[in-house]
């Protein structure tokens, strides 16, 4: 359950060169309450969030001892945050208008800071124009769209104030030649670990590469990986691709070697913290397209059994699959 405590909205318009900061809170009611709602839930569920700490000279952090202290006003501290944003988004080679929300809410009875930041996105609306013949309605490009319900929001930050934990997506801008992540970097001061979304992504290619490498089915790899995940997931919230090398390579030491030696470069030397119910759902079914046209998705935990599935590799090198005990067949459109 997420409740909205304090909200406001700070407008940095640099198509203008206008920024506007507002004196007064957001009154999170009606359709204010139902856009904040739907982007905190979105947000919060997001795979691609990163988990964070901050440095421990980060003035931010200063700033959020501060604000909850009751030494700084709500209103005050958003400023800061806007004017910080302000400052390094000015310098942006990309440098686009945006909106920022800075609100104070309670997710699941934990307190969270939350900042959003989002990109001004150009869209169509109409204007009403008042001429000599009376009135006329137009279509025109309106430069400062928020994003729908069914969108998401660019780049944002989850602070929770009591144990300092952070959960941030941001995008890289080019400042001074430099390729910087404003949001952690210049804005939070704080080191990012990496996201459940980048965990599996790179789980699955660094065992796909090391199958190619000695010349393994890697159909039967990436199968062997949603097992250990699925596993994983049943028993615990956080995956450990450290550990992985030895479930997906059994039999075959230099397979786990050159896998962990890999999986260690990457940057994945702990546990990455994971959203068990969509990770699961993600990995409990093994999808499959042949060369010759044919979909096929398998539940995760039928891939391996040979009562409902099976591999053959045919004389002539091609392969052939033959799926077992079917009882009913229903067409799906």
């Amino acid at each position: 359950m997420i409740v909205i405590e304090k909200a406001i909205l700070h407008i940095l318009d640099f198509n203008s060169g206008l920024t506007v900061y507002s004196d007064v809170e957001l009154e999170p009611a009606d359709s204010i309450q139902t856009f904040l709602l739907k982007h905190l839930e979105r947000s919060w569920g997001s795979q691609d969030a990163k988990p964070g700490t901050f440095y421990e000279d980060s003035a931010f952090k200063k700033q959020l001892a501060a604000y909850v202290g009751g030494e700084l006003s709500f209103v005050d501290f958003s400023k800061q945050i806007g004017k910080t944003l302000e400052d390094a988004y000015v310098h942006a080679e990309e440098m686009v208008s945006a909106d920022v929300i800075v609100a104070d809410v309670r997710i699941d009875e934990v307190r969270q800071l939350v900042v959003f930041k989002s990109n001004s996105h150009i869209g169509y609306t109409h204007q009403v124009t008042q001429t000599e013949g009376g009135i006329r309605n137009e279509i025109i490009n309106h430069y400062s769209i928020m994003p729908n319900l069914t969108q998401k929001i660019d780049e944002f930050a989850f602070i929770q104030p009591e144990t300092g934990a952070l959960l941030v997506q941001a995008k890289k801008y080019t400042i001074d030649g430099n390729a910087i992540f404003v949001l952690p970097e210049m804005l939070l001061e704080c080191t990012l670990t990496p996201s459940p979304k980048e965990a599996m992504k790179n789980l699955s290619k660094t065992a796909a590469k090391v199958a190619e490498a000695y010349g393994q089915d890697a159909v039967a790899v990436e199968a062997a990986v949603k097992n250990y995940v699925t596993e994983n997931m049943q028993a615990s919230d956080e995956l450990d691709l450290a550990a992985a090398g030895g479930e997906i390579f059994p039999e075959n030491p230099a397979m786990q070697k050159d896998f962990d030696d890999a999986i260690r470069d990457a940057g994945f030397t702990e546990p990455v913290k994971m959203d068990q119910e969509a990770t699961l759902k993600k990995v409990s079914r093994h999808k499959l397209r042949t060369d010759t046209g044919i979909d096929l998705s398998i539940p995760t935990d039928y891939f391996d059994n040979t009562e409902f599935v099976e591999f053959h590799n045919n004389e002539d090198g091609t392969l052939s699959i033959t799926l077992k005990h079917i009882s009913n067949i229903v067409n799906r459109n």
